[in-house]
């Protein structure tokens, strides 16, 4: 009976030792460098949509570490992981364009980082709108950008407007405890993770 405790504990150990080695896994150091080398183009694009510089910067080192070719295994394109067909195409209706981007048009750069930089100001201006502290606003607009915003507000309530009080009740670490709980993509906790562990690394 001893031995078979002794055996559970071990198992659990080895459990929490891997899921430790798993958050410490990632260094921020090198794919913030890389990222900062478009720091001038990224200054531009936040000032142009009032996104803050380090966020994008952010964003850029955990998608690709600053890699403008990069393309995922499901199509996200260049610098900022773009999907033409969704933040791509959200972001030519914004500007008045009809279609999507292309995949050369976002290798580009300038282009990719301007369109990720304008879905983050469309996400903060529409379906993440009344949020109110700065911060769970910061949170909230990763995870969106990661899963969608649907995803998250449906994580609070199926009701836009229930959902945005509700997260208004909370405070920002009460948010990230929330959307790591409940959100139904695992990758929203271990990005927000990650976007945090770039921004304190800048």
């Amino acid at each position: 009976m001893n031995m078979r405790w002794l055996i559970v504990l071990v198992l659990f150990l080895a459990g929490c030792s891997s899921h430790t080695t798993k958050q410490a896994e990632w260094n921020p150091a090198k794919p913030v460098q890389g990222a900062l080398t478009w720091m001038p183009i990224t200054e531009q694009a936040a000032q142009e949509w009032g996104v803050s510089p380090r966020v994008i910067t952010a964003i850029i080192a955990v998608e690709t570490g600053g890699n403008p070719t990069l393309v995922s295994k499901s199509n996200a394109v260049g610098l900022m992981q773009i999907k033409a067909s969704t933040a791509g195409a959200e972001v030519y209706r914004h500007q008045g364009l009809s279609g999507q981007p292309s995949t050369s048009e976002l290798k580009d750069p300038a282009r990719n980082i301007d369109i990720g930089t304008a879905y983050l100001n469309i996400l903060e201006h529409g379906p993440l709108a009344g949020i109110e502290d700065p911060q769970t606003m910061q949170y909230a607009l990763l995870v969106s950008y990661a899963n969608g915003a649907g995803a998250l507000l449906r994580t609070f309530s199926s009701n836009r407007a229930k959902a945005i009080d509700e997260i208004n009740d909370l405070s920002p670490q009460e948010f990230w405890d929330y959307v790591a709980k409940h959100h139904p993509s695992p990758q929203a906790p271990r990005y927000l993770y990650k976007v945090s562990r770039a921004l304190d690394e800048m």
